[in-house]
């Protein structure tokens, strides 16, 4: 049964993320961004609002851009500081009774809502990290998930992500790496007839943006007003309302297709070459641009890992995970390939 935890925070470290396991010589298979630098088009878009800073950002063509790409009013369209501003901003602005949040997953909504003095249950996710919503408690009047959830890979059926909204009740769904799959499927961004529904999403990864820092919400026009009033004036810069404007263009989402093929061909070259060393399991069915691993008995898979230049990122940080976890972005058949056979040394016969 998956369980039920109250109280305050534990041992797990929330703030941690993939960006402080990579470093100097290192190759870097713990950061779920894309490899390399955005697509040359991007960059030139970029380069030309450089033109613009004197001026204070406007977000009307953003807002614009987004509200017609997800058949939303401009009006539920929130611009933010990348995806983990967002959990700031509803931090601040809900007052929640009993906050639940859907684990393992990407800790930041969880610290930011303690950050504000909001406690926090937890639902944890065994087996197959498949959610099963009988398992959220009813009187949950705010639930954050994620879908596909960072570290598990898991991408939630929409049916069964949808049945956690209700009247009197935020439902708060982290769709940041919605688009690693081709047509974005099982997102719930376009649908305006679910209560309290939040959707929340980023740029960073696919178009390689964590340094630009940009995302945006999709909520009520309440809530939205709410988030919008908690956020400091200007808080998404020029450059970064450009690329949300740039990147909702049906050519942009076409190009974010082919990528997301492309990647499933790595994927799937990654689990099975996983798949052919005894004493590694890859948890779950992943669907996005990483794989969580598990190498039972083994906790220091990371440390070697490390000490001969691959740096993956520790799975013990995320509620209901532990040593015994890591997790992997896909990369290239070539890094893989290193990948792999350094994981046979590592693990020994």
């Amino acid at each position: 049964m998956t369980p039920l935890l109250r109280g305050p925070a534990d041992r797990h470290d929330l703030h941690h993320h993939g960006d402080a396991e990579v470093g100097p010589g290192l190759v870097d298979l713990a950061v779920n961004v894309r490899a390399g630098t955005p697509p040359a088009w991007l960059r030139e878009r970029l380069t030309a609002s450089l033109d613009g800073l004197a001026a204070y950002p406007d977000p009307t063509r953003a807002v614009a851009a987004l509200a017609a790409r997800h058949g939303r009013d401009t009006d539920e369209v929130v611009p933010t500081a990348g995806g983990a501003e967002a959990f700031v901003l509803l931090a601040r602005a809900l007052r929640p009774r009993h906050a639940v949040v859907v684990h393992p997953q990407f800790t930041e909504p969880e610290a930011a809502l303690r950050a504000a003095g909001h406690a926090v249950d937890r639902v944890l996710l065994d087996g197959d990290l498949t959610l099963d919503p009988a398992t959220v408690p009813a009187d949950a009047d705010l639930v954050v998930v994620g879908n596909p959830t960072n570290p598990t890979s898991v991408r939630h059926p929409a049916d069964l992500v949808a049945a956690l909204a209700r009247p009197a009740r935020t439902l708060v769904v982290d769709e940041a790496f919605i688009d690693t799959a081709p047509g974005e499927p099982d997102s719930l961004a376009g649908r305006r007839d679910l209560p309290g529904l939040v959707v929340l999403r980023s740029l960073t990864k696919t178009w390689g943006l964590a340094g630009l820092r940009v995302g945006y919400a999709l909520a009520p026009p309440a809530l939205a007003a709410g988030l919008r009033a908690a956020a400091p004036p200007w808080s998404v810069s020029t450059p970064a309302l450009v690329a949300l404007e740039v990147c909702s263009s049906e050519a942009a989402r076409t190009e974010a297709d082919d990528a997301a093929r492309a990647l499933a061909v790595d994927r799937e070259h990654l689990v099975a070459a996983l798949a052919t060393l005894p004493g590694v399991e890859v948890r779950g069915t992943p669907a996005a641009s990483f794989v969580l691993v598990r190498t039972p008995g083994r906790t220091d898979v990371r440390a070697r890992l490390r000490e001969r230049g691959l740096a993956v990122r520790r799975g013990d940080t995320f509620p209901g995970l532990d040593t015994e976890h890591v997790r992997i972005a896909v990369r290239s058949r070539e890094i893989t390939d290193d990948l792999v056979a350094t994981l046979r040394e590592v693990l020994g016969p």
